[in-house]
């Protein structure tokens, strides 16, 4: 078999990858925020001691951390509509399913985070008369972000791979646009293969920026 990679030029990568490639970092971007902020409060809430807390929040992570990704993509995509009696849509679907996903693992990054913090700092903001809201909004997460920073971009880094299953629900994704650009040319195996070679390239590109940082910040320590 004889590969040819002619066809691959700026305009195909216009009309059928930009598209996908866009969908992917905004994601990406989306479920990291979105999962971030959510997985903060799961990791409070395992922490805060309150069984009425710590219980729905244990219950959250452990059961997303057990169900493999795609299968949630596919309920999420399946039931929601039925359940508000409309469609979503695939990228809608999408978003909203790899937040509620992810902030499961970011919760536990988090939870890692705030429990590195030394908590001599946190008796420290209570003697000098902070609530507990206070010291953990100036004192201890700031600090648990700086820590587990290159961990969180690792996990980002993950996410932006995993972002390739929601070709489950048909959304154009990233590897969607190499697919149909694929069949459109009749060469899907070359397509597949510049695919591989710009995930590799971003994943790691960002992976060298993630070990620099995790450098700096071990100075500032």
């Amino acid at each position: 078999m004889n590969l040819d990679f002619s066809f691959l030029d700026w305009s195909v990568f216009s009309s059928f990858v930009l598209k996908g490639l866009i969908f992917s970092v905004q994601l990406t971007l989306v479920a990291m925020i979105g999962g971030v902020v959510l997985g903060t409060v799961l990791a409070l809430m395992r922490l805060s001691g309150k069984k009425w807390l710590v219980m729905p929040a244990a219950f959250y992570v452990n059961t997303l951390r057990s169900i493999p990704l795609v299968m949630v993509i596919l309920w999420f995509f399946l039931l929601i509509p039925l359940m508000i009696g409309k469609p979503m849509g695939a990228e809608l679907s999408a978003m909203i399913t790899f937040t509620v996903f992810e902030a499961a693992y970011f919760s536990e990054i988090m939870r890692a985070g705030i429990q590195s913090v030394p908590k001599g700092q946190v008796h420290a903001g209570y003697a000098v008369g902070m609530t507990y809201g206070q010291t953990m909004q100036l004192i201890v997460l700031p600090q648990a972000f700086r820590n587990m920073l290159p961990v969180l971009m690792t996990q980002t880094i993950i996410l932006f791979q995993d972002t390739s299953l929601v070709y489950a629900i048909g959304a154009y994704d990233l590897l969607k646009g190499f697919e149909v650009a694929g069949k459109n040319f009749n060469r899907p195996v070359e397509t597949y293969l510049v695919a591989a070679v710009v995930y590799f390239v971003i994943c790691f590109s960002l992976s060298m920026l993630v070990r620099r940082l995790q450098k700096k910040i071990a100075i500032i320590r």
